[in-house]
């Protein structure tokens, strides 16, 4: 991959690109594959390159609750890289994938003087401020039925894509909560299933937000 295409990379110089090559390398890894756990402490910074990686947390009776999916090209976790803490959640691929590894403490020391990247990392971040207040406002002020239309208008490639379960989890309802939800959707023709595809009525969706 050009590292150039990578966004907090494209304005850098031929001598930091040269840089970041000396540090870094590509893994390859496969669906339900772990990036890192919750808890452990961050070595590396990890820029997702191809696939969809899912960040989720686990409450205290077992649930996985599901803070974001990430698709490419995005940097994963880097707030525990640059607070020195631990991963405060796990990290999961929905699909096969491939990451860029750099190694932290070397692209700290030599490359973050660099204005654009420094401004580009704190682009990123705002993201993630962003994220957790969706997060927020999806468990705390969304019922279920606007929750599921939220995800399906936003996310329809992980609709039609995803399990029915995995769907539910990154809802944070039961399976059956949300077949209750979809079949509401489909007997108003919202939703319909045809030919084993969804035809999905993004207007009338939409209403539901």
């Amino acid at each position: 991959m050009n590292l150039k295409d990578i966004y907090i990379f494209e304005n850098l110089s031929d001598e930091h690109i040269k840089k970041i090559q000396s540090i870094s390398f590509e893994r390859e890894y496969e669906k339900g594959d772990l990036l890192f756990y919750e808890g452990e402490e961050p070595e590396n910074l990890y820029i997702l390159t191809e696939g969809i990686l899912r960040v989720y947390k686990t409450d205290i009776k077992g649930h996985e609750i599901t803070l974001h999916h990430f698709h490419p090209v995005s940097l994963i976790a880097e707030r525990a890289n640059f607070e020195n803490i631990p991963y405060p959640a796990n990290a999961e691929f929905e699909t096969d994938g491939k990451v860029l590894v750099l190694n932290f403490k070397t692209f700290e020391k030599e490359l973050l003087k660099d204005s654009n990247l420094c401004f580009n990392i704190v682009k990123s971040l705002l993201y993630k401020i962003k994220i957790l207040d969706d997060v927020i406002v999806q468990n705390l002020m969304m019922d279920a039925v606007t929750r599921t239309a939220k995800f399906i208008y936003e996310h329809e490639d992980l609709f039609v894509s995803l399990k029915h379960n995995k769907i539910a989890s990154i809802l944070n309802m039961t399976p059956e909560t949300l077949s209750r939800i979809l079949k509401k959707l489909k007997n108003k023709g919202i939703i319909q299933k045809s030919g084993g595809k969804y035809i999905i009525n993004r207007n009338e969706l939409k209403k539901l937000l």
